[in-house]
């Protein structure tokens, strides 16, 4: 039973009680209540649950990564792990709106939206019930629809959220369609239960429990940005509010890979599915698709949009060699982790931008490094550890991922060679983030400085010290990945 003191339920006392309030605020004070007044309510909120979530783990009151429970919630280092990750880029999306929601109105309703979706976003990581998991995987998504059309008056925002309404409700649709037939196969939804009952299903149902599994790969995949469902996500990227592309990109994709790691990877465990060379082949058209898309783009939110698809790629390296590898899950989480400061630190850095130059294009970015130092700095070092530059913090990740690949080579043939395709697309992804570099840092020698958001500037120092500090010392860092890992081997059987 779970405990009313469990983590998940404080989350959901803590930011739901304040996401509620907010609005509630609002009407009470008629709207008179300054954007700064709800974002810091909305940022103690975030930093209260952030605390606790380490308070815990400090006090070792975390149990260890436990994939099955029989609750519908389980209070372990897994969800723990992307809860810690997920508030981040939360809090990275709050203090980046700081000076973005000025011109905009409503602002305890936006803040509230945020802190709903966060909501939604642990608890998906924290689900060990199906049923459990789509009501979080909605309670995630709604706000998200909502805030990617946030300014109604742009048609770019209204079409943005026009096409991520219609692909996460198609999305939504496909993984009920794998539950319900879970739920026929099985007689349960928790997801120990199904799991167990696909391992000694009757070979004549064995169709169907292949097509569940599929459905929730093709579900999950759209909210991750794999190949094929990757369609969506440069227009939403490119139109949404550029804080909330950083919500998008940073920490919705790492829901549907809590997911993923939850309900596909053993499910086809369970099955007995040869499921890794599938899983490489995505992982490899994935990155490349994502790399070369993203080196023809001139805008720099839609670029940074295919990176983000790359860079799905790359974290699925870790699934596909995870039954051969133990550093295959480990080096996803940490990748998954890294790419959560990683990307949102970017996104926040063009906010910035757009707030202060109202600009995106590429080429109007020329002597950024001379006219927003701090922000071309933070930029550039997220970019940086993007491509997996040492001695940053994306460096160590990256290795590991590429490792685990090497380490799975006597078990799987075709192993080194999404290590080497892994080698070859960071390089590639060298070129767009170096263009980006020659054009803020090498072009542009008689822009005078602006000044910055102090709100972005806070995001980009803290970015620029996380990835340069656990860049040099990636020990801590190593260890808290190392603790949240489950154990995945073929062996592995509920």
């Amino acid at each position: 039973m779970l405990e009313i003191t469990s983590t998940p339920l404080i989350l959901i006392a803590i930011l739901g009680t304040v996401g509620v309030i907010l609005p509630i605020i609002s009407i009470a004070r008629k709207e008179k209540g300054s954007n700064s007044f709800y974002a810091v309510i909305a940022f103690a909120a975030l930093i209260v649950s952030m605390a606790y979530v380490g308070y815990e783990f400090i006090n070792e009151n975390v149990a260890p990564t436990a994939l099955f429970s029989d609750d519908v919630l389980v209070n372990d280092a897994f969800g723990g792990f992307f809860a810690i990750a997920m508030l981040i880029v939360a809090l990275f999306t709050t203090v980046g709106s700081f000076n973005y929601m000025r011109k905009h109105n409503s602002p305890a309703v936006y803040y509230s939206l945020i802190l709903l979706a966060t909501i939604g976003m642990i608890l998906v990581a924290y689900s060990t019930d199906l049923v459990m998991l789509f009501v979080a995987w909605e309670l995630m998504s709604i706000p998200t629809y909502i805030l990617v059309g946030y300014m109604k008056k742009n048609p770019a925002s209204n079409e943005a959220a026009l096409k991520y309404f219609l692909f996460g409700a198609l999305s939504s649709a496909i993984i009920v369609y794998g539950i319900a037939i879970s739920y026929g196969l099985t007689g349960s939804t928790n997801i120990g239960e199904v799991i167990e009952g696909y391992s000694t299903l009757d070979p004549s149902l064995l169709p169907l429990a292949l097509l569940s599994v599929g459905m929730f790969i093709a579900g999950f995949g759209f909210k991750m940005g794999l190949v094929p469902f990757h369609q969506w996500l440069p227009d939403t990227y490119e139109g949404a509010p550029s804080p909330v592309t950083a919500l998008l990109a940073a920490a919705t994709k790492k829901a549907g890979f809590a997911a993923a790691i939850r309900i596909i990877v053993l499910g086809m465990m369970a099955l007995n599915l040869d499921w890794t060379l599938a899983l490489g082949i995505i992982a490899v058209m994935t990155m490349t698709i994502g790399n070369v898309a993203a080196i023809m783009q001139k805008n720099l939110s839609r670029m940074l949009a295919y990176s983000s698809i790359a860079h799905a790629g790359y974290i699925l390296i870790g699934l596909a060699v995870a039954p051969y590898s133990s550093l295959g899950l480990q080096g996803s989480l940490y990748q998954i982790f890294n790419h959560a400061v990683m990307k949102g630190a970017a996104f926040i850095a063009i906010a910035g931008i757009v707030t202060t130059l109202a600009v995106t294009h590429i080429d109007k970015l020329k002597g950024l490094g001379r006219r927003m130092p701090i922000t071309a700095l933070g930029m550039v070092i997220s970019l940086f550890a993007l491509a997996g530059v040492p001695p940053l913090s994306g460096f160590w990740s990256k290795l590991m991922l590429f490792g685990s690949a090497l380490d799975a080579s006597t078990a799987l043939w075709w192993a080194p060679w999404l290590a080497i395709a892994g080698v070859l697309n960071s390089a590639l992804s060298l070129a767009y983030y170096g263009w980006i570099t020659r054009k803020m840092y090498f072009e542009g020698e008689t822009e005078k400085r602006v000044s910055e958001p102090k709100s972005i500037v806070a995001v980009m120092i803290f970015s620029i010290i996380f990835l340069v500090g656990f860049g040099v010392y990636p020990e801590p860092l190593l260890k808290f990945v190392e603790f949240a890992t489950p154990v995945v081997s073929l062996g592995l059987m509920p």
